[in-house]
């Protein structure tokens, strides 16, 4: 969706598809009709969209068009499978998987140059931008670390440490004001980290600036998200203390963990019928991954997240952050609903 705007980009999906899968389809509500479709000769496995922009994640590549009727193809670029669809559309820049695992390309959209950042070892398994589109997030299928780089130099800013175990994480998301970043993954659990400035001086100004305004603005106390859903606070971000100050220790005692977490429900289990017992699991045509979509992150404001699920218990969940007396910060759930299934 273009924000909060009138468009949509549909894809077909699912068992029983109402469009082609191979078909992007820009819908206007306003209009209630299609008024821009895009056909390819392979699945459409995503699609993102910008005033002036329209982008579009194939298996092995990704397409950039301008936001026009007819749409004119701007340039294509080849990727490594990427059934997950993953592709990032900044005002200034896109970033998609490498050719190579593990790596991912950014290309300035007004001048077409191409950089490539060596991210992890391991596949791609989620990626964000910043809405200032200064700072890019990415997580392997391991899921243990998240790692944080420049887009102006493609600099690794700052590791964090989602857990030891390993994880598939769902979703990244960065807050509106670039100064946090919320984090989902099968552990069932929503993370909250603390973002590190950019070496940007004009950036960690305006960051320091937009982070001393958060603390003093937040309109919940813990008092006020209410008896649904106790909240959580982690103050992890150096969890293991004076051990981590020790020189040789593994890193794990070292890195920056969350600040806070809160469970999130990812009860719906394709892989098991209503007796309990197992079966094989049969993937979802359509959808990226074959598997309907858990915990994706959306920002409605700094102090307010809503985690969204699919699947036969899809449901929202409204999550909401605060900052405690002693300046510790602290998340909480405020609601949920269920909107498909029983």
């Amino acid at each position: 969706m273009l924000g909060q705007a009138n468009y949509v980009a549909l894809v077909g999906g699912g068992r029983n598809p109402k469009f082609p899968t191979n078909k992007v389809i820009i819908w206007d509500d306003a209009k209630q009709a299609a008024v821009i479709t895009i056909e390819f000769h392979s699945q459409v496995f995503q699609a993102r969209l910008s005033r002036s922009q329209i982008l579009v994640a194939l298996l092995n590549s990704v397409s950039l068009y301008a936001f026009s009727s007819p749409p004119k193809k701007v340039s294509s670029f080849e990727t490594s499978d990427n059934p997950l669809g993953l592709c990032c559309l900044g005002s200034k820049i896109v970033a998609f998987p490498g050719r190579t695992p593990g790596q991912v390309q950014i290309v300035e959209i007004g001048t077409g140059n191409v950089s490539i950042i060596p991210a992890h070892s391991s596949p791609l398994k989620a990626m964000t931008l910043s809405p200032n589109g200064e700072i890019l997030a990415t997580a392997s299928e391991t899921g243990t670390l998240i790692r944080l780089f420049s887009t102006a130099n493609c600099a690794r800013i700052s590791e964090l440490r989602r857990g030891i175990d390993t994880a598939a994480i769902f979703s990244l998301a960065i807050s509106p004001s670039n100064t946090m970043l919320a984090v989902t993954s099968d552990k069932a659990t929503l993370h909250i980290f603390d973002l590190p400035h950019t070496v940007n001086p004009d950036h960690h100004r305006s960051s320091a600036t937009a982070a001393r305004a958060i603390r003093s603005s937040s309109p919940y106390s813990a008092s006020s998200v209410g008896s649904d859903d106790p909240t959580t606070t982690n103050n992890n971000r150096h969890k293991w203390g004076i051990l981590g100050k020790i020189p040789l220790m593994p890193r794990l005692f070292s890195d920056a963990y969350s600040s806070a977490s809160a469970p999130i429900a990812i009860d719906d289990d394709p892989h098991s019928t209503l007796s309990g017992t197992a079966k094989p699991a049969v993937p979802i045509p359509g959808i990226p991954g074959g598997k309907a979509r858990k915990g994706v992150i959306g920002w409605l404001d700094d102090w307010t997240i809503v985690v969204v699920g699919a699947g036969r218990d899809g449901r929202w969940e409204k999550f909401v952050l605060g900052m405690s007396e002693d300046g510790k910060r602290w998340v909480g759930r405020q609601g949920w609903k269920r909107y498909l299934g029983g």
